[in-house]
């Protein structure tokens, strides 16, 4: 009996051993796997030795935590608190002898709007550094009561562009004072449409302040004139003209930035061309696509005394001749005075194809001779005529439908 209990007890240690080397064995091997499996990670981000700038390293596509990036924050524009403003107001009153000392905050108001730390002050805005003068004591016009205009020209060779700065009118007349003054730019005598300014006030002493660029070559600008006209419009729409400066531009483009003052030449006392001038008033209503014409008046001719001089007006589209009118014969010395009204018919389609041909003729005392002409004048769009022509015809064609009257000087038959 005693025997098999010590082969049973032998036997349970023997089992009990194995099992424990089997749990030993299983604990190692878990434990080896686990090293090949999972590594510890390295840091992308490499350590930075210390050095007085801050440095930002991005290298191979791993972006560096914020936390990583060395900077530091600006100082914080912070009020005082309340408790800092009743210390300073008691140490005031401490100091001052009854005397109230006002607080820091008022100093800032006055000095600046923020502070840093320790309460220094940063600044104000000096309004006077960006005050700007007014131009009639910039650019003060010369003595006298004659209407001058105040400009400048600027002439640049490497872009071949004209800079034409127009400021301000000076002394314009009393009646139209109220009126809102416009002022027409072109470069004669080739310039196709007009550049157009509108004043920024009324009064006698109107400001502009705009400038225009034309573009023309340097061997052509020498031969052109800039005329400027200055015109007075009312609020029905209706425009008077004031008079116009013509500043011949060889030699005067050189001296870039000079302001100038020119006297205004008024409408009537113009210079006359070669052959003389015609006055003409054209006016169009769509609505009865009805075309009208003034013809007012007639200067600077060279006429025999006992001839009569009349106009004829011609309608064309195109190179046909529509229709033919003729005015009344009138009878003076270089001065006509015509005041004849003829309307024709034309649609709202024909107006870009239309033109008007104005023939000045002196009539012979034999009346089987054809009448002499004195002068042409084609008024019409930009097929048919350049310049004030051109642009009287479009001023014609403008919706508010009011005379447009205007001067032209005569040219030769061609």
């Amino acid at each position: 009996m005693p025997e098999q209990v010590l082969l049973l007890l032998a036997a349970g240690l023997a089992v009990g051993l194995l099992l424990l080397l089997s749990l030993l064995l299983c604990c190692l091997q878990r434990k080896k796997n686990g090293q090949s499996q999972y590594q510890e990670l390295l840091s992308p981000v490499p350590s930075v030795p210390a050095c007085p700038p801050p440095v930002v390293l991005v290298s191979q596509g791993f972006w560096a935590l914020p936390s990583d990036i060395p900077f530091t924050l600006p100082p914080r524009f912070s009020a005082q608190n309340n408790k800092d403003l009743i210390n300073d107001g008691r140490a005031g009153k401490e100091e001052g002898q009854g005397t109230k000392v006002e607080p820091r905050r008022d100093i800032l108001a006055h000095r600046g709007s923020l502070s840093v730390r320790s309460w220094y002050p940063v600044g104000s805005v000096l309004a006077d550094l960006y005050s700007v003068a007014p131009l009639s004591e910039v650019v003060a016009p010369p003595p006298g009561m004659n209407t001058r205009l105040c400009f400048s020209v600027d002439y640049r060779h490497g872009t071949e562009q004209l800079m034409v700065s127009l400021l301000r009118l000076s002394n314009l007349p009393p009646r139209f004072h109220g009126n809102l003054t416009l002022v027409e730019l072109r470069l004669l005598p080739d310039d196709r449409r007009p550049r157009q300014a509108k004043a920024r006030g009324t009064g006698p002493d109107p400001e502009f302040s705009d400038w225009f660029i034309f573009q023309v070559s340097g061997a052509c600008v020498r031969q052109s004139t800039l005329s400027v006209c200055v015109l007075s419009s009312q609020q029905g729409g209706k425009r008077h003209a004031v008079g116009r400066v013509l500043f011949p531009l060889e030699g005067e483009h050189v001296q870039a930035g000079r302001v100038l003052w020119r006297d205004l030449e008024p409408e009537e006392d113009l210079q006359c061309s070669e052959l003389g001038d015609m006055q003409v008033s054209l006016s169009y209503s769509s609505s009865l696509q009805r075309l009208s014409v003034v013809v007012l008046r007639a200067r600077g001719l060279q006429l025999h005394p006992d001839a009569g001089v009349c106009v004829q007006v011609s309608l064309q589209i195109h190179t046909r001749a529509v229709k033919v009118k003729r005015s009344c014969a009138v009878k003076g010395e270089r001065d006509l005075f015509f005041n004849h009204r003829m309307t024709f018919k034309l649609r709202p389609q024909h107006l870009d194809e239309a033109c008007l041909r104005f023939e000045l003729q002196q009539l012979n005392n034999n009346r089987s001779e054809p009448p002499a002409l004195l002068g042409v004048l084609v008024l019409g769009p930009f097929m048919y005529a350049r310049g004030p022509q051109l642009q009287q015809w479009m001023d014609m064609v403008d919706p508010a439908e009011e005379p447009v009257k205007l001067w032209h000087g005569l040219g030769r038959a061609t």
